[in-house]
């Protein structure tokens, strides 16, 4: 009886929740991740892009030798390391709920076979990322749109935030949904010939005011990639380049609420040409 109840509370948090693993690898005595182990990190970032994450548990791990203390060092800063990798690539702190250092796993004795192997095995870190389907209710609160926004009355200094305009997690170019809102907006911009401007653009979840590293170019730039990006549309579209400029701005302006918001580009207004004669 008490099997079934187990594998019906299982059957339950299945159809409720999924989970992600991986694992990173390291050299001996190392804890940057090499270049082979992130190649394969980020084809695992890549499938974790359309789910919805609840939580990401990163344990680190040493080999049996070396002393307790310096194990749990190094274990600790493998765990660091993958962390800092996760933030670079764009996902937000605060989904890391769990970050250990567990320091050596013990050999067994039916391991002592083919020792090189097993410790090659332990020097690691598991990673562990669970998400849920949940129903979000829609706001209540009407916002007006970016087209409405830049509609209406512009003075320089002014901000405009292109909502809607999404980005694939760690690239620079937007999600194929965005188009058409992007193109709503080149519209407007080419019909409002009385104003200049600056694309810019923002990151979330790196330490401190770095850039995010663009996964494409493997260059830590993600910022202003992602500013040109609509800079060469909005060129395409039809908007007089000398009108506009690019820059990106790293994470040098966070909004001070969830991360994944920091995540942006705005416009600011740089010049209003004055129509009255």
């Amino acid at each position: 009886m008490l099997r079934l109840i187990y594998f019906i509370l299982l059957i339950s948090a299945c159809s409720y929740s999924q989970e992600f693993t991986h694992n990173v690898y390291f050299d001996t005595d190392k804890y940057h991740v090499n270049e082979e182990q992130e190649k394969k990190f980020d084809v695992f970032l890549s499938k974790l892009e359309s789910i919805d994450i609840d939580r990401i548990t990163i344990y680190g791990f040493c080999d049996d030798r070396g002393t307790d203390a310096y194990n749990l060092w190094l274990s600790k800063k493998r765990a660091n390391m993958v962390k800092w990798h996760f933030t670079d690539n764009e996902f937000e702190e605060e989904l890391i709920k769990v970050l250990d250092g567990k320091g050596e796993v013990a050999l067994e004795d039916e391991q002592t076979h083919d020792l090189l192997f097993t410790r090659q095995n332990n020097r690691r870190v598991d990673i562990h990322v669970s998400s849920k389907s949940l129903t979000k209710g829609k706001d209540s609160i009407e916002i007006p749109t970016t087209q409405t926004i830049l509609k209406g009355e512009l003075k320089v200094g002014d901000r405009v935030r292109l909502r809607n305009i999404y980005f694939k997690t760690g690239y620079s170019y937007v999600v194929p949904e965005s188009i058409p809102t992007l193109k709503a907006i080149a519209d407007v911009l080419v019909e409002r010939t009385d104003i200049y401007f600056t694309v810019q653009g923002h990151v979330c979840c790196t330490h401190d005011t770095y850039d995010a590293v663009d996964r494409k170019t493997n260059i830590r730039n993600l910022s202003v990639a992602r500013a040109k990006f609509i800079y060469n549309y909005l060129l395409r579209k039809g908007v007089d380049k000398r009108r506009m400029k690019y820059v990106g701005l790293r994470r040098k302006f966070p909004l001070g609420g969830e991360q994944k918001y920091d995540r942006r580009v705005e416009i600011e207004i740089t010049y209003v040409v004055n129509k009255k004669h």
